[in-house]
């Protein structure tokens, strides 16, 4: 289960699983969005290979928006999907404490 909450001036924060059973509707929230997005990570327990790729759509439309995707409060748990996938090299990503 996915839960996602916010978007415009406040984080967009993310809880529970982005796996393929929740990408497309997670993908859809996100296509909203515009401009600097933030995506609040504490709570996201979970990232499957679908999910990273959402999260590469939306950074390239983003891009190519002249906006950009930030992710912060990331787990080492997923600070270790994203160095794995190379994503670490593509996606600002800030660490939790």
């Amino acid at each position: 289960m996915l839960t996602i909450e916010g978007g415009g001036e406040t984080p967009v924060v993310l809880s529970g699983r982005l796996d393929a059973t929740q990408a497309v509707a997670a993908q859809a929230y996100l296509d909203r969005l515009q401009g600097v997005v933030t995506l609040d990570c504490s709570d996201l327990q979970y990232l499957s290979s679908a999910g990273l790729g959402v999260l590469l759509k939306t950074h390239k439309r983003l891009l190519g928006a002249g906006g950009r995707l930030r992710l912060t409060a990331v787990s080492r748990h997923l600070q270790d999907i994203f160095s794995y996938s190379g994503f670490d090299q593509i996606l600002e990503i800030e660490p939790g404490r």
